[in-house]
């Protein structure tokens, strides 16, 4: 599978474009004029560059408001286009991207357009070059790309084909079914984009909010299996539109793009098996069963400060690792791992972080094949040599440097526990923690999207809305990955100031992943009077809450005194019921939540989160308090 990318999608300098589009694995570039132009390179040189680099110049564009002009405009648009053949001559590229006329000028007609086109054509031939002509979702008169279709079959010129663009027809909500009654050789060029679902003028909307394929909430795979039925072969670009990705790293958006396209074409081709993709074999999206572990790096004061609070949590030391200062805390089927260790991946994540989640353990149905498909999509894999008696458990590179283990059964991996560690007999029943509800990672706004790929690829995991979580001191934006069955949530926080509770957290620790964890429990009232029982200290929730949870649900009394004698925090929704119970914060800002879901309810409480923060913030240390 030929995989482009166009040079306006990422950021940076042209030879900057260049080297992250190379490292990332594309097969070629689409060259943008401006991109072009902008470089002080001539062209036989950029051209040089980009083969040297190991790409394929697959697209010179865009050439604009090109069709429907009369005398004198005519005869310039073909002047226009004679010139950039020139261009194109010298860069070493034979195709180029002819979009819909937006000129005022411009006369409409279908016959007119395909005349023009034939014209073309001919003048392409007899540089050995081609055209293709895609419709712009706002062209004056052209904007669908049946159109577009028409209009290329008229001029009936072997050098003359249409190029598709899934945001065009998809924005414009024109079923790509229709797709499938082109003829395959007659696409020259498939362009790829996805979007958030935004009611706005479409020409802004494709400037600023594109994103990968993936990322929005476009039907971009029923897009590209329905071209992939009429025959088509050819490459499969990105053109993406985005101020974010403009002031993102290069490397980033290339290795993001590219395992986007790889993903889409996965599912493209086990929904449609009886069309042939190019595409390297792969496993499918990996099913999580559960949260094997989460390992902390701590050491020294903040270790005995963690294990207070595993401790008042209902947790005991359940094991001790037989060669490392390594230990392992438990409660029902949670498994919490203190890593103390001086040397290796966790002292590394202590060295710059502070106590933080190092490591997540997942339980999978095959670590092999977990490990195969994300490396298929561009994931890093992790080694570090295993210790005497430890297991070779599969793993790769997680968000800010983390990592993510992979467990399974079959393999013998899932023995871990008996084999590294010492068993010890655990000296509390508990307080009915069962099990981990979700784990809530922190990043940059800016990385939001990149992550939320990275899971919805490689499992098997669906993206809920993104929330505006409220914050005193700004914005933080929220997005959840679950898997169907819930048994792996994760929430997505990315922050856009340190004065938040979430931007203070990644600031302060130099980029840790993991702000807080949120363990099950089939009763939280129960465990709420178990926890008092332990010592535990829940977070202050103000009076004022309750008061209004008063006038917002309809609760009996005695529930309501409950709630405000614990410290609960309550939502529902038309699927159920959910309670949050908070610990103080520990070590580093951390902290740990405690939830109930009751019914179908599939949230995480975004109500409650401003009175949450708001309490979270007053709870800090007096110095930490004055520098948000």
């Amino acid at each position: 599978m030929k995989t482009g990318i166009a040079t306006v999608s990422i950021s940076g300098t042209l030879e900057e474009k260049i080297e992250a589009i190379a490292a990332a694995g594309y097969t070629g570039i689409e060259i943008f004029e401006q991109d072009f132009i902008a470089d002080i390179r001539g062209p036989r040189e950029v051209g040089r560059r980009i083969r040297d680099a190991g790409l394929e110049l697959m697209l010179f564009q865009p050439f604009r408001d090109f069709e429907g002009m009369t005398g004198h405009a005519r005869t310039l648009a073909f002047d226009r286009a004679e010139r950039k053949f020139d261009v194109m001559q010298e860069l070493g590229v034979d195709l180029m991207l002819v979009c819909s006329s937006v000129h005022p000028q411009a006369h409409g007609g279908i016959d007119r357009a395909a005349d023009d086109f034939a014209e073309l054509g001919t003048r392409a031939a007899a540089r050995d070059l081609r055209v293709g002509y895609e419709a712009l979702a706002w062209g004056r008169h052209v904007d669908d790309h049946r159109d577009a279709w028409e209009i290329v079959r008229r001029a009936d010129h072997p050098s003359v084909g249409l190029i598709l663009d899934s945001f065009h027809t998809l924005a414009r909500g024109i079923d790509p079914e229709t797709i499938r009654r082109i003829p395959g050789d007659r696409i020259f060029f498939v362009q790829l984009a996805d979007a958030p679902r935004i009611s706005m003028d479409l020409l802004y909307w494709s400037r600023h909010f594109r994103n990968m394929p993936g990322e929005g909430d476009l039907s971009v795979t029923e897009f590209m299996r329905a071209v992939a039925a009429t025959g088509y072969d050819g490459p499969v670009s990105l053109e993406i539109f985005n101020d974010q990705f403009r002031g993102g790293r290069p490397e980033t958006i290339a290795r993001d793009g590219h395992r986007s396209l790889v993903a889409l074409m996965d599912r493209v081709r086990r929904a449609e098996p009886g069309i042939a993709v190019d595409l390297e074999p792969m496993p499918g999206p990996r099913s999580v069963r559960d949260v094997s572990f989460v390992e902390f790096a701590t050491r020294g004061q903040e270790r005995a400060t963690l294990e207070r609070g595993l401790t008042a949590l209902g947790f005991a030391r359940a094991g001790r690792h037989v060669a490392k200062d390594v230990t392992l805390w438990q409660q029902g089927d949670i498994r919490i791992v203190l890593n103390s260790e001086t040397t290796g991946h966790a002292a590394r994540a202590f060295n710059v972080h502070g106590t933080s989640v190092c490591d997540i353990g997942l339980s999978v149905d095959s670590a092999a094949e977990t490990v195969d498909r994300a490396r298929a999509l561009g994931a890093r894999p992790f080694e570090q040599a295993p210790g005497p008696g430890e297991l070779p458990i599969p793993a790769i590179r997680g968000l800010g440097g983390s990592v993510l283990h992979f467990i399974d059964e079959h393999s013998g991996l899932s023995d871990v526990w008996s084999v590294e560690f010492e068993t010890e007999t655990p000296t509390t029943g508990g307080v009915g923690l069962t099990r981990i509800d979700h784990i809530a990672q922190t990043m940059t706004y800016d990385e939001m999207l990149s992550w939320t790929l990275f899971y919805t690829t490689l499992f098997d995991m669906e993206k809920a809305p993104v929330v505006d979580v409220i914050d005193p001191d700004g914005l933080v934006r929220s997005q959840a990955v679950a898997s169907a069955d819930g048994r792996l949530r994760i929430t997505l926080n990315g922050a856009e100031t340190h004065r938040t509770l979430a931007g203070a957290f990644l600031a302060e620790s130099f980029g840790a992943t993991v702000q807080h964890l949120a363990f099950a429990t089939d009763d939280i009232f129960a465990t709420a009077r178990a926890l008092a029982s332990c010592g535990f200290a829940p977070l202050a929730v103000s009076g004022n809450y309750f008061d209004d949870l008063a006038a917002r649900f309809a609760l009996e009394p005695e529930r309501l005194a409950e709630l405000r004698t614990h410290g609960i925090l309550y939502d529902a929704d038309a699927g159920g019921e959910f309670f949050q119970l908070y610990s103080q914060p520990i070590a580093g800002g951390l902290f740990f939540e405690i939830v109930e879901r009751r019914g179908a309810y599939a949230g995480y409480g975004a109500p409650n989160a401003p009175f949450r923060i708001a309490a979270q913030k007053r709870a800090r240390p007096p110095k930490e308090a004055a520098l948000m």
